[in-house]
Parts: C-alpha cells; structure tokens; sequence
C-alpha cells in the first residue's frame, strides 16, 4: 500500500471572526477559582484566546471520535487517535474585551514518523491572531494522529527535579467536562469513558492538552509575575488521566505537570 499523500493540504488557509465576549472568561474564571470581577480587569489573561474561534460543525458533519469530520481543513489521516501534542505562541500585544479579532490559520507542514507504538503523523497549524487590525498572538500548535496503543504506556521514572511553587490539582470528570463546554470540544475520550476505553484504548478520560496548558500559565501567574509573558511553548509527554490528583511545578520560568505516579505530562516554558 502506497503512503497517503498530504501535499494537497500543505498551505490550506482558513480565516474566522470573533469578538471578544466577556461570558467565556467569567466561565474560565469559575474554572480556575478566580473571582471573575477582579481577574477580568484590564486585558485577558495569556492563553484566554482559546476559548475563541470554536468550533461549530454542524452535528451532523461530527466523526465518531466527536471531532469535526477529517478531510476539510485538517488533512485526511486515517489514524484514530487525535491530540494536540504541543505549541508555541508568541504574544505582541493584549486582547482585551469588546476586541474584534481574526484568527488566519495555515496548515504549515504534515509529518510521519515510526513511534515506538507505531505510526504517527503529525500536523503543524500556524496561527495569525489580529485585534482591531493590529497583530496580537503568532501560535503553532502540532496535532499528532496515532494509532490506538497495544497496551498502557510503560511506567517512566518519577521526575526529580525540584519546584520553587507547586500546587495540587484534581482533573476529575467535572474539571475536564466544564473546559470542554468552554470551548465547544465534543472529543469523547474528555468526557464519555466507555469511548475512552473501547474505541481509542485509554483507562481512563483524558485531560485536555489545552486545560493542562491553562492551568499550568494560572500557575505561573499566581505567583505575581511583574510583567505580562511574551512568549509560551509546551508539550505533551504522556497522556493525564481522570482521578486523583496531579502536581503544577514552577521553577523559575519553566514549567511542568506531575501525574500521581510522579511522572511528567507536560513541560513548558514561558518568558
């Protein structure tokens, strides 16, 4: 069997307008224990972009995995996992409430590599982000599409690097089904586990990439930053499971996310 071509897909352009709502952040701020008046003043907090330019397949044009049928914008990938493995932004300016924004995004590369639990393809989305005309955030987000693992991910060795902040996080159902209701995501492996477990292989439901990304910048911004971060990179090592808790860590700008078992989900870095 010959190896799909994705060519046609390299350079695919897609635009949307939004506004700048106040109602998705009072929703992210209940997420985050925060109270919405006093976090709400002055501009949005970094990564608050998300919870804009959602999606909205009709119900009909849903896959079987809740996301948007394959083969519009992204490319076609037969595999049938699908997460959001890592990112980089850049921000130039604030967003602030009331802002008309549009987000232009391009489909910069397609990638297959050999993962030691087999195929992989990963898919590069460059994102332009402009308010009122005037450019704000530049982000790539890497989409990895992988088949469903033979079995559970080899237990990895506890990380022993040491945190000047650390607090402990609960990713339960609740958690995990208020982010995606904020941002419109009908991925089942978040919220319906018999899916999770029959269809793509995982023991539990699945913490979104997104959401731990969130609440790792909440982490670092809790500490007092003296200046707005300009730049945030992360990605994800292995998958957060539903239940128990988890552990953000903060030393100095780097940042991380411990399961139960010690190990690391995601690390990131923010400058």
């Amino acid at each position: 069997m010959s190896a799909p071509d994705y060519s046609a897909w390299i350079g695919r352009v897609e635009s949307k307008r939004d506004v700048i709502a106040p109602a998705p952040l009072r929703g992210l701020a209940a997420l985050l224990d925060h109270d919405p008046e006093r976090w709400m003043e002055g501009a949005i907090p970094p990564l608050a972009h998300w919870l804009y330019f959602l999606p909205t397949a009709p119900q009909s044009e849903l896959g079987p995995d809740g996301h948007p049928a394959r083969g519009g914008f992204l490319p076609l990938v037969a595999l049938p996992r699908r997460m959001w493995a890592a990112g980089r932004m850049t921000f130039h300016a604030p967003l602030a409430v009331g802002d008309s924004v549009e987000r232009t995004s391009t489909i910069r590369g397609v990638t297959e590599k050999a993962g030691s639990s087999g195929p992989l393809v990963f898919v590069t989305v460059a994102h332009t982000i402009k308010a009122n005309g005037a450019l704000a955030i530049e982000e790539e987000q890497d989409i990895v599409y992988r088949d469903v693992a033979p079995s559970a991910p080899k237990p990895l060795a506890p990380e022993t690097k040491r945190a000047e902040r650390e607090r402990v996080i609960e990713p339960d159902p609740v958690l995990l089904f208020r982010y995606s209701a904020l941002t419109f995501n009908a991925h089942r492996i978040h919220y319906d586990q018999a899916y999770a477990a029959a269809q793509e292989g995982y023991p539990e439901l699945v913490a979104q990439g997104p959401l731990i990304a969130t609440l790792l910048m909440d982490h670092y911004l809790r500490a007092g930053a003296a200046a707005a971060p300009r730049s945030f990179s992360f990605r994800a090592e292995r998958p957060l499971f539903a239940g128990g808790q988890a552990m953000l860590c903060a030393s100095g700008d780097e940042l991380w996310c411990r399961n139960a078992a010690g190990e690391t989900v995601m690390s990131a870095k923010v400058s």
